[in-house]
């Protein structure tokens, strides 16, 4: 036990430590910060980080406008002029039509500067050839952007973006995808127009799971005439029909069955029409909707028609769908219809130089001719027409240029294609989904799965293609119902394979191969297998064999420690083969063989040969085993070297290995990929070797370079010491700077990285997974958390920037080869 004098001698000692910490505290506090010291606080105190919020919806009024060109944010002399006649064409437009909703003539763009509509249209054409054709273009700009319902369904937008912002952020209504196809259609030499109209609700709203998906419809098969010949008098009597008449009654009956079958079907498929009719639209024909219009004359096109530029089908423009148009617009000029839509668009008439059906907004050359019956003219009549067309001339208002950037897409963002390289469309009972190539390790590209109800609960089918495969898979179908798998190749495979049809790839199995039988030795152009014998068909052979049927029996057990018997070790009995040959003509036909069979059990092969001209009988022959010796007297021993191996287990070793592999092709034209490679191999290198000299700055002196600057002198001068110690400083001071600079990066990189997995979020939040949400929000979680921590960390260096920078200061001035110049 302690007695009560050594615990209060205890005490103050503790009091007096306490006391003596607190005098170093405040000795610390009153040392006198040099200029050095708030000149870094200063610095440190203007680097700032803003930390960012998460955002679950897409805003366009927060998108950066700063860099784009002059054009966006400014109106020309001719721009300005344009709107006023634009404006004064509105007010005589609303004073003789008072009813019709306003033109959508010039909203605001995304600088919000209003614009013209024909303006906007930028006429392009892609060095791809792919955008050359309306139907392609047309899916690539479908598949290439997000659709966003309009504001209002039943108003026009009041913005129009330009199609170079449309295209930057993948997403638009339906203005900004009919202005984007637009400007590509009439580069590609078509003669298209905007139209600005009324449709159905699923057209608007982009709904096709009450439509069949395209890759489903069968094309329309052309159903020939017969012409029936003409017998001349004099001509040979045709031979006598022999066909069987009960044979074509019952052929008919089959006809007729059939015929019945596919009316019990189809008034079936009426009925669940009927049944699936969507409900009443409480907005139907106010339903405000852009589309593209393509003229028939330019490019070969027959007939005029519609595009939506929501799904890339074409319609008739008497469509149903269609329901009213109020304008339409290109690069060159704007019209308004004049014609009633009380029955839709059935009968409008697309005769744009027409101004009873079509009113113009600038006069000009370029307009569409009034189409007129062909009517004789005479002298007068052309004078009159060259007056006029003089005096419209000097009336004229030509349409400024466009004041949208050229349109550019990588190829890298071509062959992207969708959204972050991903697409999901709902079409009826069919979900069809789009990958961009080498966006999967497989080289899936399109998947599309079939099923049995609306509710897409039950799959049916599943069709999958691939692209740029090692082992050339192109193509790939599972039925559900029988769990059959269909694999198609391209030529080139290791095999010569072209279709596997199977249930599994255990050996042993059903299954049937095709095989590209020109590109193979043995000529073998289809195998079909069971698990009781395997039916070989083959072509092109040079000893004529064309078929190959081998009966199993059943394997012999054999003791074994492994419970799954080795097929290749204890492989099947071979019971019968039988083999058919084609007629040689070199041989006669009593020595070329039709059909050889081996009957293994009874040791015994029978030989028939091909029939002789009018012969109605073949010759055969039979041959038995008798000995199990040679011409010399040895007994022959059987092996398996002896024997020809059919390669089935080969094959299904060779698919297993492929499938696992899933290695994909690169092109050697690919730059892209390959450069990517050969980038990454050299940034590993060079942060190896950073890290190298990292390692050995750390084990020299700190005051080694400034030493080696004063020429290794071993007593400096004090003038000398001085510099020595204000550079070492001011060297240090950059240092702090630096790491606070580096902080600031990776506090940018980590918010750059959010805003794009925010803006992946807004770009496909329609078609997202409930799996895909919780990664998201998971992922924005795990961001947040890393942006504290490095504003936490920036904080905390500029707090002990300046401590470090005074310690330093304290280290200098105790160097024992500085120690004497500091002495006072």
């Amino acid at each position: 036990m302690e007695s009560k004098e050594e615990k209060d001698q205890k005490i103050l000692e503790k009091l007096e430590e306490e006391e003596g910490e607190e005098e170093e505290e405040e000795e610390f506090s009153s040392f006198n910060i040099s200029d050095e010291v708030r000149d870094l606080e200063k610095q440190l105190s203007q680097i700032q980080v803003h930390v960012p919020e998460v955002v679950y919806e897409f805003d366009w009024s927060s998108i950066d406008t700063s860099n784009l060109p002059l054009s966006y944010r400014t109106n020309s002399p001719k721009e300005q002029l344009l709107l006023q006649v634009a404006d004064n064409f509105c007010r005589q437009y609303v004073h003789l039509c008072p009813d019709r909703e306003p033109l959508f003539l010039h909203p605001v763009n995304e600088c919000n500067v209003e614009k013209f509509v024909s303006t906007t249209v930028r006429p392009t054409l892609l060095p791809y050839s792919e955008l050359y054709d309306w139907d392609s273009c047309a899916r690539f700009v479908s598949d290439y952007l997000t659709m966003e319902p309009l504001p209002s369904p039943i108003a026009p937008p009041s913005y129009l973006y330009s199609p170079t912002t449309i295209l930057r952020y993948q997403r638009g209504n339906c203005f900004d995808f009919s202005n984007l196809l637009c400007s590509l259609l009439i580069g590609a030499g078509y003669d298209t127009y905007c139209v600005n109209g009324y449709a159905t609700r699923e057209i608007c709203m982009m709904d096709e799971t009450k439509e069949e998906c395209p890759l489903l419809q069968k094309a329309e098969e052309v159903q020939v005439e017969a012409v029936e010949k003409k017998l001349k008098k004099y001509a040979v009597k045709p031979l006598k029909d022999l066909q069987s008449k009960f044979e074509l009654q019952q052929a008919a009956k089959e006809v007729a069955k059939e015929q019945a079958a596919e009316k019990k079907r189809k008034e079936e498929e009426e009925k669940t029409v009927e049944i699936e009719k969507p409900k009443p639209d409480s907005l139907y024909g106010l339903r405000v909707h852009a589309w593209v219009l393509v003229l028939s004359g330019k490019r070969e096109v027959p007939e005029s028609f519609y595009i939506d530029p929501f799904t890339a089908k074409s319609y008739d423009t008497k469509d149903d769908n269609f329901l009213g148009i109020e304008s339409v617009w290109n690069h060159r000029n704007y019209w308004i219809n004049m014609q009633d839509c009380w029955n839709g668009c059935k009968d409008l008439e697309f005769d744009l130089g027409d101004p009873v059906r079509w009113e113009f907004m600038l006069l000009g050359t370029d307009k569409p001719l009034l189409s007129l019956p062909e009517m004789e003219e005479d002298e007068e009549a052309e004078d009159e027409v060259e007056e006029l067309n003089k005096e419209e001339e000097s009336k004229a208002f030509d349409m400024p240029a466009s004041w949208v950037e050229p349109i550019q897409i990588t190829s890298k963002e071509f062959e992207m294609r969708c959204p972050q390289g991903k697409k999901e469309i709902l079409y009826k009972n069919a979900k069809l989904e789009k990958w961009a190539p080498y966006l999967n390790k497989n080289g899936l590209i399109s998947r599309l799965t079939l099923y049995e109800d609306t509710d897409f609960s039950k799959v049916l089918e599943v069709k999958e293609l691939f692209k740029n495969r090692e082992d050339k898979m192109e193509r790939r179908e599972l039925k559900k119902q029988t769990e059959v798998t269909t694999e198609y190749f391209a030529p080139g495979h290791v095999q010569s394979l072209k279709v596997h049809t199977y249930k599994t790839m255990e050996p042993e199995t059903e299954r049937t191969m095709e095989f590209y039988s020109e590109t193979r030795v043995d000529g073998l152009q289809k195998r079909v297998e069971t698990a009781l014998d395997m039916i070989e068909y083959f072509e092109g052979r040079s000893d004529f064999l064309c078929y190959r049927h081998t009966e199993f029996g059943k394997r012999v057990k054999k003791p074994t420690n492994n419970a799954q018997v080795n097929t290749e070790s204890n492989a099947r009995p071979i019971v019968t083969i039988t083999e058919r040959f084609n007629r040689n003509p070199e041989k006669p036909a009593d020595e070329d063989v039709a059909e050889r069979i081996f009957l293994m059990s009874k040791e015994k092969i029978f030989l028939t040969y091909h029939y002789k001209e009018n012969y109605i009988t073949a010759s055969k022959r039979e041959f038995n085993k008798r000995s199990d010796v040679d011409n010399s007297g040895s007994k022959v021993i059987m092996t398996r070297d002896m024997c020809i191996s059919y390669q089935v287990l080969d094959i299904l070793r060779i698919r297993e290995e492929e499938v696992a592999a899933s290695k994909l092709t690169v092109s050697i034209y690919d730059t892209e990929r390959n450069e990517k490679s050969r980038e990454q191999r050299e940034l590993m290198e060079r942060l190896l070797q950073e890290e190298r000299l990292r390692q050995v700055e750390q084990d020299l002196d700190y005051l080694a370079p400034y030493l080696i600057q004063m020429g290794g002198v071993e007593k400096m001068p004090r003038w000398m010491v001085m510099r020595l110690k204000e550079d070492c400083l001011t060297d240090f001071k950059h240092h702090l700077v630096d790491k606070a600079n580096l902080i600031q990066a990776r506090f940018e990189k980590e918010t750059q990285e959010l805003q794009k997995k925010q803006q992946w979020y807004q770009q496909n939040q329609l078609n997202m997974t409930l799996e895909d949400e919780d990664a998201y929000l998971s992922f924005c979680s795990e961001a947040m958390f890393r942006i504290r921590i490095l504003e936490n960390r920036l904080n905390r260096h500029k707090e002990r920037a300046p401590l470090k920078y005074i310690a330093l200061e304290e280290k200098l001035c105790k160097d024992p080869r500085l120690t004497e110049y500091f002495r006072f």
